[in-house]
């Protein structure tokens, strides 16, 4: 096959010098597949297969579990650090738990891209990551519907809870203005007070299909934080 463009998602070592890779490819989703060398000191497969670089690969095999028969740099690694940095493996940690193998899904493979340009820069790294997880979400079928459980529209003057039972929305005291949630729906996303809103919209929608294990990006997060609190 073609070289396609990919990023890599997850690595772990894989008999005596292999690695098992996680990949995100442009036109074929996730894949996993050996990496023959990428685990030897010094070979060039290891030092190509890292975070955040983007990649030219091709593979052979029709199961689940591919061969890799080339590796090339295709451009410059994001260079993250601190929060940026882990913003990235949350973003890697979630694509290899959430995406089935070989799910078509050209806009998270466009949005990843685009979140990696976005993370180094503070004021642009929330957003780009809602935009990110929304992929995801829509790549899966499991975008919430901004209505109650049977179809009414949304109580301007109420408050609502997501329920993932029915990806709708349920009255909840101390739950969110149905009017943020319309700009949600609608994609205004920048609107002034909209990142708490969008962030609890999304990690409610993600959580059902995440399942039960913490994700280890999120629990670094919160050593961050709590390592910044005076």
């Amino acid at each position: 096959m073609s070289a396609e463009p990919a990023f890599l998602l997850h690595r772990k070592p894989y008999r005596e010098t292999s690695a098992l890779v996680d990949l995100l490819t442009l036109n074929n989703g996730r894949i996993r597949a050996v990496a023959h060398g990428g685990q030897r000191p010094g070979s060039k497969s290891r030092q190509r297969l890292q975070p955040f670089t983007p990649l030219f690969v091709s593979w052979r095999g029709e199961r689940d579990l591919k061969r890799l028969t080339l590796m090339e740099s295709r451009g410059q690694t994001a260079l993250l650090a601190g929060e940026g940095l882990l913003c990235g493996l949350y973003a890697n940690e979630i694509a290899t738990r959430l995406l089935p193998l070989e799910l078509i899904a050209g806009d998270v493979f466009a949005f990843y891209t685009a979140l990696l340009e976005a993370l180094p820069i503070p004021s642009e790294r929330a957003l780009a990551l809602r935009r990110y997880e929304w992929a995801l979400l829509e790549a899966l079928e499991a975008t919430p519907r901004f209505c109650t459980p049977d179809g009414n529209p949304l109580d301007p003057q109420v408050r609502y809870r997501f329920d993932p039972q029915s990806r709708a929305f349920l009255p909840a005291d101390n739950g969110l203005e149905a009017r943020a949630l319309r700009y949600v729906e609608q994609g205004d996303w920048q609107h002034a007070g909209l990142a708490n809103v969008l962030k609890s919209v999304m990690r409610a929608a993600l959580a059902p299909h995440l399942g039960s294990t913490a994700l280890r990006s999120r629990e670094l997060m919160v050593a961050l934080a709590r390592r910044r609190q005076p």
